[in-house]
C-alpha cells in the first residue's frame, strides 16, 4: 500500500510540473524574436540583393560565350532584330548555324525578371549586353545599378 502512495505523489508531481508558459514568458519570447528578426532581417536582404547583381554577372558571361560562339560558327553576332533568341532558335539565312548555343535552350530573363538589353553594333565594342537592374532604369545604386558586359 505505501508504495501506490509514493507512486501518487510522482504522478502528482509529474503532472503539476507539466503546466503551459504563462502569458509573461509567451510576450519576452515573442519581444526577443522580434528584435531578432529586426536585426538579422536587414543583414540578410543586402545578401539577397547583391546574389540577384552576381547572378545577372553571370549570365551576361553565358549569354556573351553564347555570342562569341555564334560569331565564330556563323560569322557574325546576331542582328539587333535577331537578339538573343538567335541564341536557341535558328534564324534565317544563318547558315552555319549549330545552336543552340544555350545549355538551358531558353534565354534568361535578368533575376528581377526584365529581358536583358542586346545591340549590336555595341557602343563599347562588338556588341552591348546589359540589365538595368531592378528598377530596369539606366543609372542607379544597389540593386537598381546597371550590369554591364563591357565593365
Amino acid at each position: 500500500m505505501g508504495h501506490r502512495k509514493q507512486t501518487r505523489r510522482t504522478l502528482s508531481v509529474i503532472r503539476g510540473s507539466r503546466q503551459g508558459f504563462t502569458l509573461i514568458e509567451l510576450l519576452v519570447v515573442l519581444v526577443i524574436l522580434g528584435l531578432l528578426a529586426g536585426i538579422v532581417g536587414p543583414q540578410v536582404m543586402k545578401y539577397v540583393g547583391s546574389s540577384k547583381t552576381k547572378t545577372a554577372r553571370l549570365q551576361i558571361e553565358d549569354l556573351s560565350a553564347g555570342l562569341d560562339l555564334y560569331r565564330l560558327e556563323v560569322g557574325r553576332y546576331p542582328t539587333d532584330e535577331e537578339g538573343l533568341q538567335a541564341l536557341v532558335d535558328k534564324p534565317a539565312g544563318a547558315s552555319n548555324w549549330n545552336g543552340p548555343y544555350l545549355k538551358k535552350r531558353v534565354v534568361p530573363a535578368d533575376p528581377w525578371g526584365f529581358s536583358y538589353h542586346y545591340r549590336r553594333p555595341g557602343r563599347h565594342g562588338p556588341f552591348d549586353l546589359y540589365s538595368l537592374g531592378a528598377d530596369n532604369t539606366e543609372g542607379g545604386e544597389g540593386e537598381n545599378q546597371d550590369i554591364l558586359s563591357w565593365e
